[in-house]
């Protein structure tokens, strides 16, 4: 009887041991699911997109329709060194320039919805425009979301790509010189950017525009810094998860980390009222970010929303700020 009691002791000490050891790993996997497989329904559907581009952005149609009738909205497709399609969009401005806005998307989002600022390069400021489909959105291969960190890397071949395509060309097609290019950025396409502006840069980038980038994806997922209980307890774990999963951390993924060593101009906007990437970040962000830069916070702005709460405003910053590096 009591090596009968003793073996129920010790399975129940067994089972509670996997229930510890098991319960914290389930809830950490089933929070980096959320992280980097989310609800991409209307990025992976270009018809939604451009509905969704439309309803928030009117003027979006005609130039749209104009830019089609003319065949100058074309697609493009790299193979990656992995074996991934990705795809981008671009345009060439009205009127021949070597200036070029590189616009990368935010989480969930996609190119074509991006062409909101699309319209304010390539329609208000008469730059080129190129827009790539972030790794598993659009209609770029890869299942899952990298958060900027990973995507920095597919960034960084696809500036080359979009420098080939805008260059000033003789009439033979031989390239002049290179284009003169500035990558923005919103939310994980700010993110992007700012881990591409910690790289070594290419030649012809000469400016950065992020708009309601984070910190970090430990700051992301982490909601108030202040904030404590089982969020807390479970982070590590699925920091530790996801470098099992998919490479990476989310200490590991930081624009923060990598603006301290970004030497170009950059612009930094943030909404004043943003909860999804709190306001806050982006005083770090400025703070750790050397000169030459810039900050605006958009009165009264939610996450993503500066834009086209302010779209005089907002483009008008963006020029002058331009004006200054982008001759």
């Amino acid at each position: 009887m009591k090596k009968r009691n003793k073996r129920i002791l010790w399975f129940l000490i067994g089972v509670l041991l996997v229930i510890i050891i098991a319960f914290p790993l389930v809830i950490a996997n089933m929070a980096v699911n959320m992280l980097v497989n989310p609800n991409r329904d209307t990025s992976h559907n270009p018809e939604k997109a451009y509905a969704q581009l439309f309803e928030e952005l009117p003027p979006a149609k005609a130039w749209v329709d104009s830019l089609n009738a003319r065949h100058a909205l074309k697609d493009t497709f790299i193979i990656a060194a992995d074996g991934r399609r990705l795809h981008a969009v671009y345009a060439a401005a009205n009127h021949p320039t070597d200036k070029t806005a590189f616009i990368i998307h935010g989480w969930t989002d996609s190119a074509i919805r991006m062409m909101r600022y699309g319209y304010m390069f390539q329609h208000d400021l008469g730059y080129n425009m190129f827009l790539p489909d972030l790794n598993g959105h659009g209609l770029s291969d890869g299942k899952y979301a990298q958060m900027g960190w990973l995507d920095r890397l597919d960034v960084i071949e696809w500036l080359d790509v979009a420098n080939a395509i805008f260059a000033p060309k003789d009439s033979l097609g031989n390239k002049l010189a290179d284009t003169q290019m500035v990558i923005h950025g919103t939310s994980m396409g700010a993110a992007t950017a700012m881990c591409v502006s910690g790289e070594e840069q290419k030649p012809f980038v000469k400016a950065y525009i992020e708009d309601c980038g984070y910190t970090s994806v430990w700051d992301e997922v982490s909601g108030d810094q202040h904030e404590q209980g089982l969020l807390q307890f479970v982070i590590p774990i699925a920091s530790w998860w996801c470098g099992i999963l998919h490479g990476w951390t989310f200490s590991e993924a930081s624009p923060l980390n990598m603006v301290k060593k970004s030497y170009l101009p950059m612009f930094f906007i943030h909404g004043d009222d943003d909860a999804f990437v709190p306001t806050w970040m982006v005083h770090p962000l400025y703070e750790a970010k050397p000169e030459p830069k810039e900050i605006w916070l958009a009165p009264g702005s939610q996450h993503a929303r500066s834009y086209f709460d302010h779209p005089e405003e907002y483009t008008a910053k963006v020029q002058n700020f331009l004006a200054k590096y982008v001759r």
